[in-house]
């Protein structure tokens, strides 16, 4: 079957109000897009940030009429400065999704490989990992970029900290490159959710404990801490964290645009010994070692 979709730029206060309404008149599903690249960073739990032009796209069947439909818009109040139509091919949906997450490595050992596909190098540490509802997939600069440094850190025997684990995808890497046991910790029940089902998959499940940021035992320290969360987040935790790591601890912080990098930098300097900060498009990983 082919289809038509319907783009509408709004703004975020009238945006629910059209995704209800195109969907009353018969859309087959309705999404919310930003119009102006404008970026919505990690929002605390429960919020839903939208964009200040946000384009408003919803698909119906080839032959709907999309005259009428704008037309019942008009008359429920709901007027817009620009639309547009275009028709999309039908296509093998999940092929398509498919094709966009492929076998992808990070460093010397490490890939991380969808479960659809087979592992390029099957004696390499391969970890099976499926684009699902918590942010890690290794598709992001900063994920690569902590990816990158577990693969070169030396993690036998260590005990790893995850803070702000998402998908657990950097504590699972842990382990599969050697670490002893990992703990994950995330303020998304989802997170941790998702963390113990790759964990399970990926047979590393009894070595990763997760809980909530409250629910880490008081005062206990760890062999290494890797942190992708954002700077803000990363500025007021420097105390907390440092305090988390026990001397002579490697340290992994991103989530960082480049124009934070120094005062990101500046807030663990006093307990750190810092690299060079790496980057990788417009982010960047700050790391050292626990004085």
């Amino acid at each position: 079957m082919a289809w038509q979709q319907l783009h509408i730029a709004t703004d975020p206060r009238h945006a629910d109000a059209f995704q209800d309404t195109l969907e009353n008149l018969g859309a087959a599903a309705v999404t919310l897009t930003d119009g102006a690249d404008q970026p919505v960073f990690e929002p605390p739990p429960g919020a839903r940030p939208l964009w200040n032009t946000t384009v408003v796209t919803a698909l119906f069947e080839d032959g709907a009429d999309l005259g009428a439909v704008l037309a019942a818009l008009g008359e429920q109040g709901l007027t817009f400065a620009d639309h547009r139509v275009e028709p999309l091919a039908e296509q093998a949906w999940e092929r398509a999704w498919m094709d966009d997450f492929r076998p992808m490595r990070f460093g010397e050992r490490l890939w991380i490989v969808p479960s659809w596909s087979e592992a390029p190098e099957p004696d390499a540490v391969n970890l099976k990992l499926d684009p699902g509802l918590a942010f890690g997939t290794g598709t992001h600069d900063t994920t690569a970029l902590c990816l990158e440094w577990l693969d070169g850190a030396d993690l036998r025997g260590r005990r790893v900290l995850d803070f702000g684990c998402g998908s657990g995808v950097l504590a699972i890497a842990a382990l599969l490159l050697g670490a002893d046991a990992a703990v994950g910790t995330d303020i998304d029940p989802q997170a941790l959710t998702a963390s113990a089902d790759n964990a399970t998959a990926n047979g590393v499940g009894e070595r990763l404990s997760l809980c909530l940021p409250d629910a880490l035992a008081a005062e206990e320290q760890y062999d290494l801490l890797v942190a992708n969360i954002l700077a803000g987040p990363l500025i007021e935790l420097a105390a907390t964290l440092a305090g988390r790591c026990r001397p002579g601890a490697p340290l992994a912080l991103s989530g960082i645009l480049a124009d934070q990098a120094a005062a990101v930098r500046e807030a663990y300097a006093p307990w750190f010994d810092l690299a060079p900060t790496r980057q990788r498009g417009d982010w960047v990983r700050i790391d050292g070692v626990r004085r």
